[in-house]
């Protein structure tokens, strides 16, 4: 069974998507080259929908990289990875937030390993070309949700006579009375 790459998207919840496109603008954001956004195959993927990869020039680079993604993840919607693996060697840092795997290189060992390769029936995007895609599918939703939403006629209750009731009598306040200073006693003089 095909389907097409725009039913594939309403399958995959816009939070999900949201997520991968904050932590490609972080990969953006701290200098990571050649950042590609892998939307794997439902059938092949098993339990992640995305794969995002991106590569850093040393491995201060890539700490940093991955440091951030888990922060504004976590500070902006509250996501926390299900696990980090390999942060203290800082070679190939792999950030598991089950729905999408984030996968921090360093540009020689992302060719060794060539996940790209690995994972052939997903669809490689970059960061602007799903930016484009989520928006895209934001606004079908919202012209979904709003075309739903027809305000309805409310008919009317005929007016009935309103009851009035009597006006209440408001009390006048209390007259305000001055505090009274005290009257200082004369202090006595002491003979000598």
């Amino acid at each position: 069974m095909n389907t097409s790459p725009a039913q594939k998207q309403t399958r995959i919840p816009s939070q999900t998507r949201i997520l991968v496109q904050a932590a490609a603008a972080v990969c953006e954001e701290k200098k990571g080259h050649d950042t590609r956004i892998l939307e794997l195959d439902p059938v092949d993927s098993g339990l992640s929908d995305f794969f995002l990869v991106t590569s850093a020039t040393n491995q201060r680079q890539a700490v940093t990289i991955a440091d951030e993604i888990e922060l504004r993840l976590k500070h902006n919607f509250g996501a926390y990875p299900n696990s980090v693996e390999g942060r203290r060697n800082g070679e190939w840092i792999l950030l598991d937030y089950v729905d999408f795997v984030i996968h921090v290189f360093l540009s020689e060992k992302r060719a060794f390993y060539d996940i790209e390769r690995l994972r052939k029936p997903a669809r490689p995007l970059t960061p602007a070309e799903f930016d484009t895609e989520l928006t895209t599918v934001l606004k079908e939703k919202t012209r979904a949700v709003r075309g739903k939403k027809t305000p309805k006629a409310v008919a009317k209750k005929p007016a009935t006579a309103k009851k009035t009731r009597p006006a209440k009598a408001r009390k006048s306040p209390a007259p305000k009375t001055r505090a009274r200073k005290p009257v200082a006693k004369p202090k006595a003089r002491k003979t000598r």
